[in-house]
Order: C-alpha cells, then sequence, then structure tokens
C-alpha cells in the first residue's frame, strides 16, 4: 500500500502580516507540518521578493502543499501561479481578496496593482466578506471567478482578519478539508508532472 506524504500546510499572510490573534496564526499552531511565508519586508511589500518567499516554502516542501492566503497573500499566490510549476499544489484557501486595483491603493503595494487573474491550475476557494474595506464584494467576486475559485460568501465580517473575532476559525478549517479531498483526488498518481 502506497504511503501519502503529509499535507505541507504554508501560510501567505498579506500586507503587515498576521499578528498572534489572527486565524492564520492561530491555525498555523494547529496545523501539523505548517509554516509561512517569508519575505523580506512585511511592511514594504515587493512582488518578485513575495512571489520568491512563496516559491521557496513550496520548493522545500516534501509532498503535497496546500496554500493558506490572506489579503495581499490572495494576490501573491495568483502571481506565482501564472509564472512556476505548480505539481506539489493540491489547492488554495483564498481569503479575502483585496482590490489592488482601487484608486486608494496604498502606495506601498502599488507592485501588486496588475494582477495576472488568470485560472488557478489547482482547486480553491474563495472566501469573502460583504463589507470587506479593501475590497468591495463585486470585485472580489470579479478577482475570484478570474482565477476560478469556488466563492463562498461569509457575511459581515470585516476584512477576515483579526478584528472579525473568528477565533479558531472552524468553519475555514471545514474548507481546508475540502480542498484536501478534491486536490488529492486530482493529484496525478505517477511521478512525472503534468505538461
Amino acid at each position: 500500500m502506497e504511503t501519502l506524504n503529509p499535507i505541507n500546510y504554508i501560510i501567505v499572510p498579506g500586507y503587515g502580516n498576521s499578528g498572534e490573534a489572527h486565524w492564520q496564526s492561530r491555525w498555523q499552531q494547529r496545523l501539523p507540518n505548517s509554516r509561512r511565508t517569508q519575505p523580506a519586508s512585511w511592511d514594504f511589500p515587493e512582488h518578485d521578493d513575495w512571489v520568491a518567499a512563496l516559491d521557496r516554502e513550496i520548493a522545500a516542501a516534501d509532498g503535497p502543499v496546500l496554500l493558506i492566503a490572506h489579503s495581499l497573500g490572495t494576490i501573491t499566490v495568483a502571481e506565482w501561479a501564472s509564472t512556476h510549476p505548480h505539481d506539489k499544489v493540491i489547492g488554495a484557501l483564498l481569503v479575502a481578496i483585496p482590490d489592488v486595483q482601487r484608486p486608494d491603493l496604498p502606495s506601498a503595494i502599488q507592485g501588486f496593482s496588475q494582477p495576472r487573474l488568470t485560472p488557478l491550475p489547482f482547486p480553491s476557494i474563495a472566501v469573502l466578506s460583504s463589507n470587506d474595506p479593501y475590497s468591495a464584494l463585486d470585485r472580489g467576486s470579479l478577482f475570484a471567478k478570474r482565477l476560478g475559485a469556488r466563492i463562498e460568501l461569509i457575511g459581515d465580517y470585516g476584512h477576515i482578519n483579526h478584528e472579525s473575532g473568528l477565533g479558531d476559525w472552524e468553519t475555514g478549517l471545514h474548507w481546508l478539508d475540502e480542498l484536501i479531498t478534491t486536490g488529492s483526488h486530482q493529484r496525478p498518481t505517477g511521478n512525472s508532472a503534468a505538461g
């Protein structure tokens, strides 16, 4: 019987990183085999550096990878997927996709203002709030649709961050389990990557 490698959970925070009370940090403590990206700066994000930081973590993973992205991290996942081999990644949870094309985009993240919004080559779920201050629902939905993600609306939870009061966010963990099941069934059985 084939022994399956454990899932590697890669946390991809957004602008400013995720603090201790954030669900991403809680999940990192809770999920085995999990770690987060380590770009050069959380407060002055550079596009290429953030994509490279994600690529380093994926490359270092031994076995299947599940991406857990929040805010600007979701755009980083989209940018990475458009230019890198993706055979290890079985899915991505994209939470609070920001509108990086809005007129009041902070100057610190202007390097992300022209995202490549093409369908992701792995299953994905986009979780959106109806009152996200960084993305109107129609814009978040548009970005999610262009990425080919299944959309889950959770109501008025702001930017779905530590201020949203989600705690360990069990519903989000349920969606992670769905992605593991879906992604594992879609993985090729051999060792060769899809061409």
